[in-house]
């Protein structure tokens, strides 16, 4: 995709996550299968994109760890459910993965891989359909929205500078039809 680091120069820039001890790079090349520990949704309910909040008050998008052998469509659709009491429709869409290597001197669950480690981001169609099923053991979700893009890129800066530009790729990615499906 010509030009795709330089318009989106935020979400290309090296991350810090201190809460799980990695740095980050973004890519837009799929990860290997056997890397990707986390998968995350950019979720289409019709023209509008969904969003949880938790207590914090953090605006997020879908997506979560991966359990031992669960394969990555089935991934996404467990976040969405547990999280967003959304159901996925059709097939994932890769936008891209932030590829991870962790300072901690194990993995955060003992099937993932350490210390290199991807979080897939992808879109998808989804619908809500209930609320949040919030595992005791995940983080509660107090809120989920479908929103509009505007709106979608300025609730997202509550959880980082970069999420912004995250939804946007995943909007042309959408328009046009180009991304990798799973």
């Amino acid at each position: 995709m010509p030009g795709v680091i330089e318009r989106f120069p935020l979400l290309f820039a090296p991350q810090r996550w201190n809460w799980a001890g990695v740095d980050g790079q973004f890519s837009t090349d799929n990860p290997p299968d056997e890397l990707v520990t986390k998968v995350h949704v950019v979720g289409f309910d019709g023209d509008r994109i969904v969003l949880c909040r938790d207590a914090r008050p953090v605006w997020f998008l879908p997506g979560g760890s991966r359990e031992a052998n669960e394969p990555l469509t089935e991934c996404a659709a467990r976040e969405l459910l547990e999280e967003a009491g959304a159901v996925l429709h059709g097939p994932l869409h890769v936008i891209g993965a932030h590829l991870c290597v962790s300072d901690l001197p194990e993995p955060y669950r003992p099937h993932h891989p350490h210390p290199r480690q991807a979080w897939l981001w992808c879109y998808a169609d989804v619908s809500v359909e209930a609320a949040p099923l919030n595992p005791a053991d995940a983080e509660q979700v107090v809120e989920v929205r479908s929103v509009h893009l505007a709106e979608a890129r300025e609730l997202l800066l509550s959880d980082g500078l970069w999420y912004p530009e995250l939804v946007d790729l995943a909007v042309e990615l959408r328009a046009t039809g180009t991304a990798p499906t799973i």
